[in-house]
């Protein structure tokens, strides 16, 4: 007969071994739910058709501009939030990583595009700045793992309402922004700004003996730069195609820069593989890097093009 201290002891490894099995579970399914919330976050809908209604009368700036207000506001309204300056669980270097990484992928670019709309896109020689451009820069620039004092949701979030700000004031009356002026010497600075981010994107994903935790982040900042320069090239095709219309070499090379990195911005594999080149498994890296190094070499062409 089984004594009763057999019976407990039976019943206690029957529930550490339950225990285990519901443990392993949960591993393995917080990955595989975090993968497809992830995908349906790299999905940004922005409605540019609604922005093509205005035609010619759209005052230059209201599609830049709010573009790049919108791609931050949806990482902000995002479930979890941004990621960066989480210290459990989320933020970059830890378990959740992925987004994280993304996102400071995504700020970086953000910041240096409106750099170059203060700088250049909406100010020529001595005139002064645009108020709300440079309230949107230096709000946008604060320390991005930041957790209070301020932190850095609550300054891009001021940054993004900068950029809103900035959209009303060019169909205020009086006007009280200042539109881009949609010189072709001036967008040259832009594509310069981004040949060098995908540059330095290019280096890493090409990099040899990453380790394996350097990996994902390296794959996910580089989507991030991908994501902003996929939509901002979109508002670029509505914002200069009044005086575009006579170069179809451009508008159609602006199309295949958003395709190459929209393709970019939304490849998400379940686990970043980083195997050799003839290896049997694949380089996640590489094939990322493809898209990039592609859309880099057609904003070459695009600088040739506006050159001339």
């Amino acid at each position: 007969m089984t004594s009763e201290g057999e019976v407990r002891v039976h019943r206690r490894s029957r529930l550490w071994g339950g225990g285990a099995v519901l443990l392993l579970l949960l591993l393995l399914a917080v990955p595989i739910v975090l993968h497809f919330m992830q995908r349906m976050h790299d999905q940004l809908r922005l409605d540019f058709e609604a922005s093509l209604a205005g035609g010619d009368e759209r005052v230059p700036g209201e599609v830049f501009a709010g573009t790049l207000a919108a791609i931050v506001e949806h990482e902000l309204d995002a479930p979890f939030g941004w990621r960066p300056n989480d210290i459990v669980v989320w933020g970059p270097g830890i378990w959740a990583d992925n987004n994280s990484n993304r996102q400071l992928g995504i700020i970086q670019t953000v910041r240096e595009t409106t750099r170059v709309l203060r700088d250049n896109l909406t100010k020529v020689s001595a005139t002064e700045y645009d108020q709300n451009l440079v309230d949107a820069d230096t709000k946008l620039r604060n320390d991005e793992y930041k957790l209070w004092f301020p932190s850095a949701e609550n300054r891009f979030g001021e940054g993004a309402a900068a950029l809103r700000r900035y959209v009303e004031g060019l169909t205020s009356s009086p006007q009280t922004s200042k539109p881009m002026n949609r010189r072709n010497v001036e967008l040259i600075r832009l594509f310069q700004t981004w040949t060098d981010l995908l540059g330095s994107a290019h280096a890493n994903l090409y990099a040899q003996d990453v380790s394996f935790f350097e990996t994902d982040d390296q794959f996910y900042h580089a989507q991030g730069m991908a994501h902003v320069m996929a939509h901002i090239a979109r508002a670029i095709e509505l914002e200069y195609g009044p005086e575009l219309r006579e170069r179809a070499t451009v508008l159609q090379l602006l199309e295949q820069v958003e395709r190459s990195l929209s393709r970019a911005a939304t490849l998400k594999p379940l686990i970043v593989l980083d195997s050799s080149p003839d290896g049997l498994f694949a380089n996640h890296r590489r094939n990322l890097d493809v898209f990039i190094v592609d859309g880099r070499q057609l904003m070459y062409s695009i600088r040739d093009e506006l050159e001339k």
